[in-house]
């Protein structure tokens, strides 16, 4: 039975827009498979890595019928990859094997049985869905993501925090050592729902999102949330604990402010990062009236220093910061001009841009 027959492009685009969350090793064999479903014309394409599962679906021609089966995913992508774009390929039963030809190559698969691949079982009742813009969405998690903590014993910072509530759209990431809040609001309105999404399932969104109008639709469980968009269905479960109340975070009433040029002040901490070293990744930064001299050492006795003209009017402040985390917000905003607020040496520092109140960021300032 010829299961698929179309362009190479076609079919690697299908694969590699479910195959982000496939790992090369697993404890499971059958989780580094892709589950191939044909119902008549129509193919559904699923993995699944216990956590998070992403189908989608597609017409692939070949022969009309049922069929189903799994198949390792990366070597798939693998072969298809080293394939001329325009070439016709196809993907045929051949015993407990599948057989994938193109032009004059042959590949004979192994495959695995369907009934052994472990899907996620699907919340039983979902909240009302919601829609938003693919674009809005991805600009939304891309302006927090950076946020997140790897690898934290505290598993709830391993997440981002989604709040509807409203007409608004909240994310919010922090690692403990700075917070990013970002919001969108909406035409629609929203029953109070908060949830923090996996780490891995917002690094996934991010890669299929794409820049464009067309809706995402959102619904959330109580241990599961569901994204539909693009012929694409991704399922995660979520993380359980208690986010840190961001709000109580995000510093008010900071009266020593000032503006300047984003792109200017990346450069700067960009030439003074060179003179950290890799462990102590402090630079200091000495704000007076009417200027900002950022400096930086390391163990052989080097240094750097920068001075940017600012518009600046309050207290002299000596402060010292871990230099990613100030290129990582630098870095992910698309902005013109920023806005620092400081209160005192021992003070977070707020960062935000002018005229717009939905984005915040907040960084713990470092001893030098």
């Amino acid at each position: 039975m010829i299961v698929l027959k179309a362009p190479q492009e076609q079919v690697l685009a299908a694969l590699q827009s479910v195959a982000g969350i496939v790992e090369r090793r697993h404890t499971l064999p059958i989780l580094a498979n892709v589950l191939i479903r044909k119902n008549g014309s129509r193919i559904e394409l699923t993995t699944s890595d216990l956590e998070i599962q992403i189908r989608t679906h597609g017409e692939f021609g070949g022969d009309e019928g049922q069929f189903t089966s799994t198949v390792g995913a990366r070597k798939l992508i693998d072969i298809l990859r080293s394939m001329p774009g325009d070439q016709t390929v196809s993907l045929e039963t051949s015993q407990s094997k599948l057989l994938l030809k193109g032009g004059k190559s042959r590949f004979t698969l192994q495959t695995l049985p369907a009934e052994d691949f472990p899907l996620v079982q699907e919340a039983a009742n979902f909240g009302p869905a919601f829609s938003v813009p693919q674009k809005t969405l991805k600009a939304l998690l891309g302006q927090v993501s950076f946020a997140m903590a790897v690898h934290d014993i505290r598993y709830y910072l391993n997440g981002l925090l989604l709040v509807v509530e409203g007409k608004n759209v909240i994310a919010v990431a922090t690692d403990g050592h700075r917070l990013a809040f970002s919001q969108i609001v909406t035409e629609q309105e929203f029953a109070r729902q908060e949830v923090i999404i996996p780490r891995k399932t917002i690094i996934e969104l991010q890669r299929l999102l794409e820049e464009t109008d067309d809706p995402v639709k959102l619904a959330i469980a109580t241990n599961q949330v569901k994204f539909d968009f693009s012929n694409i269905e991704l399922i995660s479960k979520l993380v359980e604990g208690k986010f840190p109340d961001y709000t109580r975070v995000v510093p008010k009433a900071y009266k020593n402010n000032f503006t300047l040029d984003r792109e200017a002040l990346l450069r700067s901490l960009q030439r003074a990062a060179i003179m950290t070293s890799d462990k102590f990744k402090g630079v200091r930064c000495l704000i007076e009236p009417g200027s900002l001299k950022i400096s930086s050492t390391n163990a052989d006795q080097e240094e750097a220093v920068e001075e940017l003209e600012i518009d600046y009017a309050g207290d002299a402040i000596d402060i010292g910061f871990n230099v990613t985390y100030l290129l990582d917000v630098l870095n992910n905003l698309k902005c013109n001009s920023i806005s620092i607020s400081l209160g005192d040496a021992n003070s977070s520092a707020l960062i935000t841009i002018p005229d717009d109140p939905n984005f915040k960021y907040v960084v713990m300032p470092m001893r030098i």
